[in-house]
């Protein structure tokens, strides 16, 4: 890419930012669209509170800047929860570790760069190669300077991640002692239930839990099926039951018409079968085995034994009995507890399939773009082409739409992404968005970054490998990565600096609500509560910080670009954390571990090729010395999973021991298990007998004994 190409792309992404950004300051001022910009705020208000005394419309324009500036952690936290502020923690540990590194790039290895004469003729194709590590000769003890940043933001970026870690397993921890009566804490999901002829689930589970959990066994909820063609058909089998089962004069009965003249006999009949249904329906027990799910809610007196009960093996066979903590009530995604799960690793490997095809079809767009930055290898390659690399418009074509090209196929990956999570039976509302977060990173690492290099080095040398023929792959990349880094700066202007206008306009929501309001004339106008998009915003900024460890080293200029990305992200998503979106569930830090690994994939891959540079520029001590880099990577990486991702993964048996002996002790204990009974009760669709029917004996009798004494 030449650099007129590079000043285009940014031109126009600067133009776009401005102007999005400075509309967004007057129409968030505007009563009209109270319900786009402050879907947060006004969540939080009193059903009677009308005065919006936080809506100033003579605040500045850069008033909101201020505003996500000044406000604290705990502001963050109230509104966005823990995953809020893990979100803002990953933008901050970029910003603080590609400022170390612009330091030590910008003003140490760039003028080293600059000043090699590794390049000699000075082509269009190679203006901005002279700023890479490709102009610096082989031999030349400018490399230690590169060498030098390498190390220094290795050992910044462990130190970084491992203060990250820790406070993130704090908060963690934290949480749990916040808020000590959730219903998650007592509750297990059991699903693999196995049927017994004869007995429902019910009374399977009713069973199992009271022999082996007779002490701490509360009650349990079983899951129903529902959904609107569900209940047709359950309707459906009921009706053809009763009019299988009774005879047909029951329902045909002689009518006399001169005795009710003013009768219908249509509505007589309708009458009389709907009167037998009711009957058949309250008279004769349902088939609980066609409506009920081989999945259930069981709910222990002590936070201890459902933790104990969720960690275990509760049979030989271990697909049947499958227990884990239960999900928050309004984190539960209620559609895939009916899932059998003997049948989840068919769908989680279709989901496979279909992942890998997906990301075989983008390789499509891929080499399209690829092709659009050459223009000259393209022009080689297609005759017909010749000649369009003078045209005036090639700056545009090859510096702004090919990462407008790839940034438009990128918007379908996070969608498909929900697609195969919700598919693959995630049983929780967070979890099927944190596994489509961890799909998305591992597509967007693959087909943008690392495909894009492989097709970008073939358009760039494909002239010279029919004469040379193909050569070591590592060696190859190690010389030709460098070349890459115009592309992804416009990249990073196009996919980072727009996106964050487009975060803030919210465009989509907007027209949608001047519609609601203009056109079909409704006061209230439109604004729907979103949770915050995390499986589309997490994998975007650790992309972008693959991009920035990888390239910090071998052409410093993409720094500048990244670092406003942040800065931007920063106010940005703090902005709509406060405003626009709400809470409804949470990972309680979960997204830390993903990011933390992505991260270390990123130091391995900008150690894995500054040792291979290293080595083809002729400097095998620092090429030595930067392998041993990636072994002390992966010890690092080794050493903070085992001491914080257990944290994660488990709960603290010392703090719920103590959270159970304070509710016994201070009388609680009653009050927090009859809340529990109808906790899931109030969120998703059930139908069935009431949690106080499913009640264990033993606590029946310890009920009542405690009323008694009452």
């Amino acid at each position: 890419m030449i650099l007129p190409a590079l000043l285009t792309s940014a031109g126009f992404n600067i133009v776009i930012c401005v102007g999005f950004f400075s509309l967004y300051s007057i129409l968030r001022k505007q009563p009209v669209n109270l319900k786009v910009y402050f879907g947060q705020r006004l969540a939080q208000l009193q059903p009677g509170q009308k005065n919006h005394y936080f809506f100033d419309r003579l605040i500045p324009s850069a008033g909101w800047l201020v505003k996500a500036w000044e406000a604290s952690d705990d502001d963050i936290y109230a509104c966005g929860g823990i995953d809020g502020v893990v979100f803002i923690r990953l933008i901050v540990f970029c910003i603080r570790i590609f400022s170390v590194a612009a330091v030590l790039c910008i003003f140490v290895v760039l003028p080293v760069n600059l000043f090699g004469q590794a390049i000699d003729q000075r082509t269009p194709d190679s203006q901005m190669d002279i700023f890479t590590i490709r102009n610096v000769q082989e031999g030349s003890r400018g490399l230690w300077a590169h060498f030098f940043a390498l190390y220094v933001i290795s050992i910044c970026s462990y130190v970084l991640l491992y203060i990250e870690f820790k406070n993130v397993a704090r908060m963690r921890l934290e949480q749990v002692l916040r808020f000590p009566r959730k219903p998650s804490h007592f509750t297990v999901l059991v699903r693999g239930i196995p049927w017994y002829p004869g007995e429902s689930y019910s009374e399977a589970v009713r069973k199992h839990f009271s022999s082996f959990y007779n002490l701490n066994y509360l009650a349990h909820q079983m899951v129903y099926r529902s959904g609107t063609i569900q209940k047709l058909m359950m309707e459906t089998e009921n009706m053809f039951k009763v009019l299988k089962e009774t005879p047909i004069n029951q329902y045909v009965q002689p009518i006399n018409l001169e005795a009710v003249p003013s009768s219908n006999p249509l509505k007589v009949v309708a009458s009389e079968t709907e009167t037998a249904f009711k009957k058949h329906k309250h008279g004769h027990k349902s088939d609980k085995k066609n409506e009920e799910c081989a999945a259930a809610f069981v709910f222990f007196r002590t936070r201890y034994a459902a933790m104990i009960a969720s960690h275990i093996i509760q049979s030989k066979d271990p697909m049947l009995w499958v227990t884990d903590f239960a999900p928050e009530p309004h984190d539960v995604y209620w559609a895939n507890l009916c899932i059998p799960y003997r049948y989840l690793w068919i769908r989680k490997t279709l989901v496979f399939i279909g992942s890998i095809l997906f990301s075989v079809w983008f390789l499509l767009p891929t080499t399209l773009v690829q092709g659009l930055v050459n223009i000259s290898s393209l022009e080689t390659t297609f005759p017909i082409l010749r000649g369009i690399s003078e045209r005036q418009y090639v700056n545009i074509i090859s510096g702004y739409l090919p990462s407008l090209v790839l940034m438009c196929f990128v918007l379908l990956v996070p969608p498909v992404m929900l697609m195969f999570a919700t598919l693959e039976g995630a049983v929780s509302r967070s979890g099927r968005k944190k596994s489509a977060c961890c799909k998305a990173i591992i597509f967007f690492f693959w087909n943008i970054f690392f495909y894009n290099l492989f097709t970008g080095t073939w358009w760039d040398r494909m002239n010279k490998l029919t004469v040379t023929g193909l050569k070591d792959m590592a060696t190859l990349l190690g010389s030709l990565i460098p070349g890459q880094a115009p592309f992804f700066m416009t990249y990073i202007m196009t996919s980072g600096w727009a996106s964050l206008a487009y975060e803030l306009m919210q465009p989509f929501v907007l027209i949608v609500n001047w519609i609601f309001q203009f056109v079909l004339m409704r006061k209230e106008g439109y604004g729907d509560l979103y949770t915050f998009p995390y499986h589309t915003e997490v994998p975007r900024a650790l992309l972008f910080s693959l991009l920035g460890f990888t390239f910090c080293i071998l052409a410093p200029l993409i720094l500048p670009f990244l670092l406003i990305y942040y800065f931007f992200a920063y106010f940005v998503y703090r902005n709509q954390i406060l405003n626009v979106y709400i809470t409804r569930y949470n990972t309680n830090g979960g997204y830390w571990p993903v990011a933390h690994n992505a991260s270390i994939f990123s130091l391995i891959v900008m150690q894995s090729v500054a040792s291979i540079i290293f080595g083809m520029k002729k400097l095998g001590t620092a090429s030595g010395f930067a392998f041993i880099l990636i072994i002390f990577t992966a010890l690092f990486n080794l050493y903070c999973r085992h001491r914080f991702l257990p944290l994660f993964t488990n709960k603290a048996v010392q703090d719920l021991i103590e959270m159970d002996r304070h509710d016994e002790h201070s009388g609680k204990l009653e009050e927090v298990l009859s809340r529990l009974l109808t906790s899931y009760n109030k969120v998703g669709t059930y139908t069935g007998n009431h949690p106080t029917d499913l009640l264990s004996p033993e606590y029946k009798k310890y009920r009542d004994d405690a009323n008694h004494k009452m």
